[in-house]
């Protein structure tokens, strides 16, 4: 790792762990925090978590796991650039949907409508959840004791009501401070990722066309950049030349957008990022024409009619599971029957919300379909 900005992160600058552990010897704190998000029970459940397409409907489509690898990716090419925490940044960005629930953002909506008058759901929350309380792995404490930051910027957005109740995490929605630059940029390295990924797996499932998307800027001038250097390329090479150039023009207007801010702030340590504005940005040329890019995947892919069908089937499947462990909370599994006697709702969430796809398909049919018995 290239020496350091005085704004980033660093090890002497964190504020630590709730519980104190030993140095990690070889390792730095943030290196330590990556290695157990890695290990964990939830991490690996990302591979068969759905990211826009159920994970059954292909082998090449993205998962919340590789979606995550994406963001992580990019995360660390932009922190190099900018001399910030690179240990930090992946961390981040490989535990920022730990808690999201089967059949993506669907998934989350039907789960937040039934945990509506018991607190809500909210993915970020349940990520944090997820890594503060959820993970066992180690007699001294529950879940995975990360440092600070890291939890920091897992928690990308957050209610008043609900920061309140997080204690020194949640005093920057109640104060109006700002994350570390490792957490800002890692929120729209996840952007990066998912417009980017969104467009190839939407074009590579036939949902979407090239030529629906040559009326979009960004990608428009991507493709005539890639078909000028490779006259006569067409197929997957194309698709891939484009989205490579889009990431790439991306990535650069991010950095260098960073880099004017921070100066014209006058940011020089991680105090003055605290107190600035937010710092990580697109450009006033380039955002435009992302949120052309975002309008475009929202009306054409994200409610393309058999995206729709699926959403549908994934909200009735949450639904009818909640409903049924509410009505019986005899029929969660032995530990979840425990968290349940302190709150039943809040325990059933936990409980759907880590299922993979394929495990809340097999648990509804355990419940509802005629013949499943076991």
């Amino acid at each position: 790792m290239s020496a350091l900005a005085p704004y980033a992160v660093t090890e002497s600058s964190s504020r630590g762990r709730v519980h104190a552990e030993p140095a990690p010897g070889i390792r730095s704190e943030f290196q330590r925090d990556r290695d157990r998000i890695v290990h964990s029970n939830s991490f690996r459940r990302l591979e068969y978590k759905t990211q826009v397409f159920v994970n059954h409907e292909g082998d090449l489509f993205r998962t919340r796991l590789t979606h995550s690898l994406e963001v992580a990716q990019i995360s660390r090419g932009v922190a190099r650039a900018l001399q910030l925490n690179e240990d930090l940044v992946e961390a981040i960005a490989l535990a920022h949907d730990l808690g999201h629930t089967p059949f993506g953002h669907a998934g989350q909506d039907a789960l937040n409508a039934c945990m509506k008058n018991y607190g809500g759901f909210e993915h970020n929350l349940q990520s944090l959840r997820t890594v503060d309380e959820l993970e066992e792995h180690y007699a001294a404490f529950d879940g995975l004791n990360l440092c600070y930051e890291t939890r920091e910027g897992i928690l990308k957005h957050c209610s008043r009501e609900r920061a309140r109740e997080l204690g020194e995490l949640g005093q920057r929605f109640l104060e109006g401070g700002q994350p570390s630059l490792e957490a800002q940029l890692t929120n729209l390295a996840d952007e990066i990722a998912y417009n980017n990924h969104d467009i190839d797996d939407g074009l590579r499932s036939g949902l979407i066309t090239l030529e629906q998307l040559d009326d979009i800027a960004i990608f428009a001038g991507a493709r005539r950049d890639a078909e000028a250097q490779w006259p006569g390329l067409g197929g997957r090479r194309l698709i891939h030349e484009t989205i490579r150039r889009m990431i790439n023009e991306m990535v650069l207007d991010l950095i260098a957008t960073t880099r004017a801010n921070i100066v014209q702030a006058g940011v020089q340590s991680l105090a003055d990022v605290h107190r600035a504005a937010r710092l990580v940005a697109y450009s006033e040329a380039l955002a435009p024409r992302l949120r052309e890019l975002k309008t475009f995947l929202r009306q054409n892919l994200y409610a393309h009619y058999q995206v729709l069908r699926m959403t549908d089937k994934a909200r009735r499947i949450i639904q009818d599971l909640f409903g049924a462990f509410m009505s019986d909370p005899r029929l969660l599994p032995p530990q979840y029957q425990v968290r349940a006697r302190a709150d039943t709702p809040r325990a059933i969430a936990d409980y759907v919300a880590g299922m993979t796809d394929r495990y809340a398909m097999k648990e509804h049919r355990r419940l509802f379909a005629v013949g499943e018995i076991h």
